[in-house]
This record gives structure tokens, C-alpha cells and sequence, in this order.
């Protein structure tokens, strides 16, 4: 698991975004389909500019994009983003599990 800088930065942008319990539902909404920023904003109990940080975090992290129409903005969750959360969740499971195999290998050995 040779893993960059950048890969490393990215993982890190990814799961500071996916921190925050807001964001992450900001991100359940607009995966299943486009919304605009104030109807989220409506969602929520906090000023329209709170809601429009979250969506930067998450748009920074590549979670999503906007766009224009008009006076609106429209915000989409990015499928292959959230799916290489989950593979590298999953490269995360595979390195525990070995050290977790050797653990129980020695004391087996024991």
C-alpha cells in the first residue's frame, strides 16, 4: 500500500469532510439527486452561509460540484469520490486484518 503525498492529502480532505454529521447528510441529499444550495440551506437550522461552508468542504474534498442556472447554485454528490472513500476504508480493513492474522498466528504459536 504505496501511497503519495497526494494520495494521502486527498484521504485527508475526504475524511475531514466526512467528519462532520452535517455534511455527511448535505452529501446523503445531493447523491440522490441535484439540489440547489438554498433549498439545503432550508434543511438545516443554521444561517444560508453555514450550509454554504459545509458545501465548500465537501466540494473541496471533490465530493460534489456545482453549478450555475440561472441565480442558483445546484450542487450534485460525485459518485466515484464516495467510492474511493470506500476502497480506501476498505485498503485500511485489509492492513488491520493482516497485523490482526499475525496477532493471532503468535499467540497460537504461544
Amino acid at each position: 500500500m504505496d501511497r503519495t503525498t497526494e494520495d494521502e492529502d486527498r484521504a485527508d480532505a475526504l475524511f475531514r469532510a466526512l467528519a462532520d454529521r452535517t455534511r455527511r447528510d448535505i452529501l446523503r441529499r445531493v447523491l440522490a439527486g441535484e439540489h440547489s444550495i438554498s433549498v439545503l440551506a432550508a434543511s438545516y437550522e443554521m444561517s444560508f452561509a453555514a450550509v454554504q461552508k459545509h458545501v465548500a468542504v465537501l466540494e473541496q474534498a471533490g465530493l460534489l460540484t456545482k453549478r450555475r442556472r440561472g441565480r442558483e447554485q445546484l450542487a450534485s454528490g460525485d459518485l466515484t469520490a464516495v467510492r474511493s472513500v470506500s476502497t480506501l476504508l476498505e485498503e485500511l480493513e485489509q492492513h488491520w486484518r493482516g497485523h490482526i492474522d499475525r496477532i493471532d498466528a503468535l499467540i497460537k504459536e504461544s
